[in-house]
């Protein structure tokens, strides 16, 4: 069986609910991605020349791959925001979607009409969901922000690497992708209020926020203890053994006995049980006070042993481990395979494209993948037809105004 049999069918969660996207570049589409995979009508608008998205990432055939994900599942118009008869195209359009997703810099949509409360007159039940660096108050919030900016201001940046070089960061979008999830989830939740109320509202989602969100255990110790989180490359704090350790063949394996089950179970499969009665490690928080020796003795037994004979060590023993897997195991890898993770979308030009499946898996009413992201304004004479039925010649003459391109 294929993976693109395996997608689900039936009903989607929100089946019936409609989203006009005008956010850009990652936070704000991916957000829009989250909820066209569960069943939202997501109207992406974007500007005549694409979304800076179609610029970043891979081309295969002309075709932006990344486009191709964070765009699925979306109707795609292009209108020039910044023209006054695409502002009044979007106030138009407004009153036929319950959600709105924008990532612009605080402002930015006032000055055109098209802020929450310009909005609201239109649509009072509307959720408004707005992305910005820094909130839509406060001293910062007219700065322009960008994730991996944003990501160093809430201090995730200032702990990821090596304690020996400069903070690091992911090769990926990585504070964009976490708003994007939050500014999902507070739609759900602002959704939920208006379906009780019929009251709208709009979500304030800041990326440093969101980034600084995920700090939770280093605020409190700051706090009491003064105590400022450092850089721990592979490890964790107050978390041994929890590391990054190279075998005799050059495999990163990372290996998980924090707790003291596990602890015990990876003695025992290093054929050192008497590692877990040492007064040293006997207990977590000695184990805190004495991390970089076990952490050394750990390292020395990975180490002269090649993966292969560590894996038969460790699996009888139910130790947690894994090796660090790069793209090319996850496409060869069974689980991912039997998981449907791997989703060949349909596409209007390359056919197929493999993109990740939609997450999390919900029995009963689960997401799905029905299209790859297309061409910028494919859909835009279709959505000005269905929703404001606009006929041909109303729909050339936005065309010559140049606030519709399709490529």
């Amino acid at each position: 069986m294929t993976q693109a049999a395996t997608q689900p069918v039936g009903p989607r969660p929100l089946d019936g609910v409609r989203v006009l996207e005008l956010g850009t570049t990652i936070a704000g589409p991916f957000c829009g991605r989250l909820l066209a995979d569960f069943g939202a009508e997501v109207v992406k608008v974007e500007p005549p020349e694409g979304d800076p998205i179609r610029g970043a990432g891979k081309v295969h055939d002309g075709v932006s791959l990344y486009a191709a994900s964070i765009l699925r599942g979306k109707r795609l118009i292009a209108a020039d925001l910044r023209k006054p008869e695409a502002q009044a195209l979007i106030r138009s359009l407004v009153p036929k979607f319950d959600i709105v997703i924008e990532n612009f810099r605080p402002g930015g949509l006032e000055k055109w009409g098209l802020g929450y409360a310009d909005l609201a007159k239109l649509h009072p039940g509307l959720v408004m969901v707005r992305i910005s660096g820094y909130g839509q108050t406060g001293p910062y919030s007219a700065r322009p922000g960008y994730g991996i900016v944003c990501e160093a201001v809430g201090g995730l940046r200032y702990i990821i690497g090596d304690p020996d070089r400069p903070p690091a960061r992911a090769n990926i979008g990585l504070t964009d992708y976490i708003t994007g999830v939050y500014a999902a989830f507070g739609a759900m939740m602002a959704l939920r209020h208006k379906e009780r109320t019929g009251q709208g509202q709009y979500v304030d989602t800041a990326l440093y926020e969101c980034a600084f969100s995920f700090m939770e255990q280093h605020v409190p110790a700051y706090d009491k203890l003064q105590v400022v989180a450092e850089r721990l490359g592979a490890g964790m704090a107050d978390s041994y053994v929890n590391n990054t350790f190279r075998t005799r063949d050059g495999v990163y394996v990372h290996v998980q006995g924090s707790q003291s089950n596990s602890f015990r179970r990876l003695c025992e499969a290093m054929d050192q049980p008497e590692l877990a009665a040492d007064a040293r490690f006997a207990e977590r928080r000695a184990r805190n006070a004495h991390g970089a020796e076990i952490d050394a003795i750990v390292a020395a037994w990975v180490g002269s042993r090649d993966y292969a004979e560590l894996e038969r060590a460790f699996t009888p023993h139910g130790v947690t481990f894994t090796r660090i897997y790069t793209m090319a195991d996850i496409f060869a890898d069974p689980h991912f395979a039997a998981r449907g993770m791997l989703v060949p979308a349909a596409h209007d030009t390359l056919g197929t494209v493999t993109l990740p499946a939609p997450v999390p898996r919900l029995s009963a009413t689960p997401g799905r993948i029905s299209k790859a992201g297309g061409a910028i304004g494919q859909d835009t004479s279709a959505v000005l037809h269905d929703m404001l039925g606009l006929d041909a010649a109303q729909i050339d003459a936005l065309t010559r105004s140049g606030s519709r391109r399709c490529a």
